[in-house]
């Protein structure tokens, strides 16, 4: 039952740190992906704010032209899972859905630079989206790395040994069993040959005395026989 209960623990100590390490090599390669996504959104937006000063220079503030032509999101984000060694992660997609509501916006003026201004922050959105996704991914691999290393140094450290010493010390107790089931077999035949001696000497004694009746007996008929007849 120890045995079984050792393999297991091994087992799932063997699972857990491969677990551990698959995990940590995801989360190495998102730590690079928002290192690179963020010095790409500084760009991005730094590109895109000068873009909006601009249109704000052709064209004045068309910022309440921008608020009624928007009745429909055209930029939705769609959520996804990703399963990596049985964790899930959230990913973010964007996608452009429907029209431009924005077509007739800046045709007085400035709708080249509108247009710019719109396709720089549409991407600006794009990482911005990325950077979320890569984000949660990263806080929730974060969490279950530190759950996944403390279950592992759980079992290596508290629950194997434990079960180590609890089948040393059965074994230690079934060894010194056997010991004394040794030493009391040795003591039980040092008792039979010692009786059986003793049985044997009283035997021997018994029989050397009944030779010695038996020749007196024969002495004395001998003795007997052997006198002279009386004459009257």
């Amino acid at each position: 039952m120890l045995k079984t209960r050792l393999k297991g623990a091994n087992t799932g100590h063997s699972l857990l740190k491969r677990k551990s390490e698959a995990l940590t090599r995801r989360f190495r390669e998102i730590v690079k992906k928002i290192d690179e996504a963020k010095r790409k959104m500084g760009k991005v937006m730094q590109v895109a704010s000068f873009s909006y000063a601009e249109v704000k220079y052709s064209t004045g503030d068309i910022s309440y032209q921008v608020r009624e032509s928007a009745k429909v999101a055209q930029l939705k984000v769609k959520a996804r899972s990703e399963n990596v060694s049985g964790v899930q992660l959230p990913a973010f997609d964007l996608n452009v859905d429907g029209q431009n509501a924005f077509e007739l916006t800046g045709l007085g003026r400035g709708g080249q630079q509108i247009q710019k201004c719109k396709e720089t922050y549409q991407k600006a959105v794009e990482v911005l989206v990325q950077l979320a996704s890569l984000q949660t991914a990263f806080v929730i691999l974060d969490e279950v790395i530190k759950i996944t290393n403390r279950r592992v140094n759980a079992i290596e450290h508290v629950i194997i040994p434990k079960i180590e010493n609890t089948i040393r010390f059965v074994q230690s107790e079934l060894d010194e069993m056997d010991r004394e089931e040794f030493f009391r077999l040795k003591k039980i035949q040092a008792k039979k040959k010692i009786r059986k001696d003793i049985e044997d000497a009283i035997r021997e004694a018994k029989g050397s005395t009944h030779d010695e009746s038996s020749a007196v007996a024969t002495n004395i008929m001998g003795d007997y026989e052997e006198d002279p007849d009386v004459i009257f």
